[in-house]
C-alpha cells in the first residue's frame, strides 16, 4: 500500500495496515488521532484492482472472518452492490491476510436476510455488517444472538438497537439536537415544523418535541404533508396561516380606503405590494425533507410571506444531499445540521476513480463498519467484536466525521451547522473533534 495513502489504525496498535483478502473486488478507508481510533483520511492510494468478485481465500484460513450481509439481487441490488464496492475499498486500504469479509445476499426481503443471517453464522463469521432495512434486522438479530455473534446494522431506526445490535447510521435525534442547539442559542424559541407524514418525519418531529422541551422552547405549529405529493400549497399556507394574515391585509386596506386623510393614502399605497399584513407567531421552521420536495415548500414559505432571515429554515443532513441547494432562493440564509465534509468528499472522489461512477449516499456507511471492523481486528487485546470492544469512549474518525458506538447500540455522530449562501455554504459552528469523557 502506498505510504502517502490512507492509514486506518486504532488506538492499540499504529503500523501501516496492508492490503487485504476479499470475496469482491476492493475499496477506501479511516483515520486516528492519539485518543481516537479513526477511520482513514481518504487521500491518493494506488489504483484498486477491476470491479468484480475476486477467488476469496477459504475461510478457516482466516484469522477474523466478516460477514456482510447486502442486497445483491432484487430491488436493491445497485444499492447494495455500491455499499459492497465501499466496503471493499476499506478491506484495500487497511486490511491484512488475517482478514476476510465474505458478502451473503439478503435478496432485499426479510426472509433473505434471515437466510443469508444464517449461512454467516454457519459459515463462521465472527462479525455480521448490515443488513440495510430495520425490517431485516429484526429478522437477523435472534440468529446473531443464538451465536452471540455482534451486528453492525446500516439501518437508523433506534427501535431495532441494542442486544448485540448497533445501528449505524444517522438517527434523527442527535441531528435535531445539534440544530436546535444551535438555533436556541442564537435566540429562536417559538418553531413551527413541516414534516413529510411518514415514518421518517413522525420520527423527526418527536425528536424535536423532546428537543423543544428540554431546552423550554416551543412548537406553535405543525404540519403534515403527504411524502408523495407534488403540490405542497395547503400545508405551506397553514403554517404561514396565509388566510389569517391576508385577511387582516384586506380589512386594513377597506378600512383605509374609507377614509380622505393623506396619511391614509400614503399608508394605503404601501400595503399595495403586500400580500399579508402581520407576522407570524414562530422564529423558525423545520423543515426535515429534502431535494426537489425541500425547494418547493421553501419557495412556497417565501411565496405566503415567510421570509428570511426575519423567520429561519432549519434543517437535517438529508440536506446535505440537495443538489445546488444554494440555487433556490429562499433556502439563502437557512442553517442545517451535518457530518464534517472532507473525508466525505474525498471518500466519494476515490470511490469514483475506482469504480467510475459516484455512490450511494450511504455507502460511507459501509465503509466506515468495514473499516472499524478492521481496526479492531488489529487491536492486541479481548475479543475484536464483542459490545465491550464495539463501545469505544473516545470513538473513530471516519468518512462521516467523529462517531462511537453507544452501549443502548445507536452509533454517537458529531454534526456541524451550515448556513446556505449563494456560493454553497458558511460554516457557523464546527463539529466537535473529540467526544466529552465522563468525568472530564
Amino acid at each position: 500500500m502506498d505510504p502517502e495513502g490512507p492509514a486506518f489504525k486504532a488506538k492499540e496498535q499504529s503500523e501501516t495496515v496492508k492490503k487485504a483478502t476479499v470475496e469482491s473486488s476492493p475499496a477506501p478507508a479511516v483515520q486516528t488521532n492519539t485518543e481516537v481510533a479513526a477511520l482513514p483520511a481518504v487521500e491518493a492510494a494506488p489504483a484498486a484492482p477491476s470491479p468484480g468478485l475476486a477467488q476469496p481465500r477459504r475461510l478457516e484460513n482466516a484469522k477474523y472472518k466478516i460477514g456482510i450481509l447486502l442486497p445483491l439481487s432484487g430491488r436493491r441490488e445497485l444499492l447494495g452492490r455500491e455499499l459492497l464496492d465501499a466496503a471493499q475499498i476499506a478491506v484495500f486500504d487497511l486490511a491484512d491476510k488475517d482478514f476476510v469479509i465474505y458478502p451473503f445476499d439478503t435478496k432485499g426481503t426479510e426472509a433473505g436476510a434471515a437466510a443469508a443471517a444464517q449461512e454467516a453464522v454457519r459459515t463462521g463469521v465472527d462479525l455480521i455488517l448490515g443488513p440495510l432495512l430495520a425490517s431485516s434486522v429484526r429478522t437477523v438479530r435472534p440468529v446473531a444472538a443464538s451465536a452471540g455473534v455482534s451486528v453492525v446494522a446500516f439501518s437508523n431506526s433506534h427501535e431495532v438497537a441494542g442486544d448485540g445490535v448497533f445501528i449505524l447510521g444517522f438517527v434523527p435525534q442527535q441531528q435535531v439536537d445539534a440544530i436546535v442547539d444551535y438555533a436556541v442559542e442564537e435566540g429562536l424559541y417559538r418553531y413551527a415544523v413541516l414534516a413529510p407524514n411518514d415514518a421518517y418525519g413522525r420520527a423527526v418531529v418527536a425528536a424535536f418535541k423532546g428537543a423543544i422541551a428540554e431546552r423550554e422552547a416551543e412548537i406553535v405549529r405543525l404540519e403534515y404533508y403527504d411524502p408523495a405529493a407534488t403540490d405542497f400549497s395547503r400545508p405551506a399556507k397553514a403554517i404561514a396561516d396565509y388566510d389569517r394574515r391576508h385577511k387582516a391585509l384586506l380589512e386594513q386596506r377597506a378600512e383605509l380606503e374609507a377614509r380622505d386623510d393623506e396619511v391614509s393614502k400614503q399608508t394605503l399605497k404601501r400595503l399595495e405590494k403586500l400580500d399579508t399584513l402581520g407576522d407570524v407567531d414562530f422564529d423558525a421552521v423545520l423543515l426535515p425533507g429534502r431535494g426537489q420536495q425541500l425547494k418547493a415548500i421553501a419557495s412556497l414559505l417565501s411565496f405566503y410571506d415567510v421570509d428570511q432571515p426575519a423567520v429561519r429554515l432549519l434543517g437535517l443532513s438529508n440536506w446535505a444531499q440537495t443538489a445546488n441547494i444554494e440555487a433556490e432562493p429562499s433556502l439563502s440564509l437557512s442553517w442545517y445540521a451535518a457530518p464534517p465534509r472532507d473525508e466525505r468528499e474525498n471518500f466519494f472522489r476515490r470511490y469514483r476513480e475506482f469504480y467510475g461512477r459516484p455512490p450511494a449516499a450511504i455507502a460511507s456507511l459501509a465503509y466506515d463498519a468495514t473499516a472499524l471492523a478492521i481496526v479492531l481486528a488489529q487491536s492486541k487485546s479481548g475479543v475484536a467484536f464483542s459490545p465491550d470492544r464495539l463501545v469505544q469512549p473516545y470513538g473513530f474518525l471516519g468518512v462521516d466525521g467523529l462517531f462511537r458506538l453507544r452501549p443502548e447500540g445507536v452509533a454517537e455522530r458529531v454534526f456541524e451547522i451550515r448556513e446556505i449562501t449563494r456560493n454553497g455554504f458558511r460554516i457557523k459552528r464546527p463539529a466537535l473533534t473529540a467526544f466529552p469523557q465522563a468525568g472530564g
